[in-house]
This record gives structure tokens, C-alpha cells and sequence, in this order.
């Protein structure tokens, strides 16, 4: 297996591996996964229906950190809480990828010479590695849970892994 990256992960790819029923992929992928305190706090909110806060926690390979993260003035001004600490944490502690499914967080992370990827990123990775994922179905439970999907996007990386 080749060298597996550190990676930095925002909200919602976490919300959305949860509700593809895949959370599990990203330890094989990634050497540590590693969630900024402000994105902890969102997800342990967990809104009027507390969705993916028991995954969450029961994910006990997940680095939370603690403390919340240093952010520019900059990243603050542009950027929801969770996204700039994402940006903010990979840049400091020197980690390359970041997983963001928003595009203006995902625009932000390239203009920091980040390296990317998403929820579907990281399925397809996974399926390409071998491991049992079935995109398909996944992206249905996504969109069950409320997830947005473009039909564009959904194409594309139906195609990218082959179904």
C-alpha cells in the first residue's frame, strides 16, 4: 500500500461518509484523520436530530482536538468556522490534504497550495484500493440524508469508479 497522508477534515465530508455508511474508509486511507476543535463543535451540536453524533463519537481513531485553532483575520472574514480551521490546522501543522466538500472552501485550500479531496474523493480512493464500497447506494443514502449532489458530479464519479 502506498504511503498514507495525514489528512485535515472539514464537517461535511464527515457527515456525508456517515450517511453513506463509510466513515470506516478513512483510517485505511489516511495515516491520522485529524478534526479541528471548530468542526467537533459543530458536529457535536448535532442539530434538532443529533445526525452522525453517535458515529462520530464512537470514532475513536478520529484526532479531535481540544483547542480551537489559530485563524487569520482573512480565512475568518471568508470562510464558515470549520473550513478556515481546516485550512488554518493543515497549514500549521504542515499537513497537505484537506477533505472539503464546499466549493468555496475547496477554492480557498487550492489558493493555500492544499491538496483535496472530498466525501466522494475518499469513496472512490477506497473502492479503487479495494475495500467493499459501492457508490451507488452511497450517494442514495447521502441524498436521503439531505446531502446536495450536482447530477454532473454524481456522473462523473459514477464513472470514475467504474459503475
Amino acid at each position: 500500500m502506498p504511503d498514507r497522508p495525514d489528512l485535515v477534515i472539514n464537517t461535511g465530508p464527515i457527515l456525508a461518509l456517515v450517511a453513506a455508511g463509510h466513515l470506516e474508509v478513512l483510517p485505511t486511507l489516511f495515516n491520522r484523520v485529524i478534526v479541528p476543535h471548530e468542526v467537533v463543535q459543530e458536529i457535536e451540536a448535532g442539530g434538532l436530530t443529533q445526525f452522525a453524533c453517535e458515529e462520530f463519537r464512537a470514532a475513536v481513531w478520529l484526532d479531535k482536538r481540544q483547542a480551537p485553532t489559530s485563524l487569520t483575520p482573512f480565512l475568518k472574514a471568508v470562510l464558515d468556522p470549520g473550513e478556515a480551521a481546516v485550512i488554518a490546522l493543515a497549514t500549521a501543522e504542515k499537513v497537505s490534504t484537506v477533505a472539503i466538500d464546499e466549493a468555496a472552501g475547496r477554492r480557498f485550500a487550492r489558493l493555500h497550495e492544499l491538496k483535496l479531496t472530498g466525501s466522494l474523493g475518499a469513496l472512490i480512493k477506497a473502492k479503487q484500493q479495494g475495500l467493499p464500497v459501492v457508490l451507488r447506494p452511497a450517494i442514495e443514502r447521502m441524498r436521503g440524508q439531505g446531502i446536495w449532489l450536482s447530477k454532473a458530479l454524481e456522473e462523473e464519479c459514477l464513472r470514475l469508479a467504474g459503475e
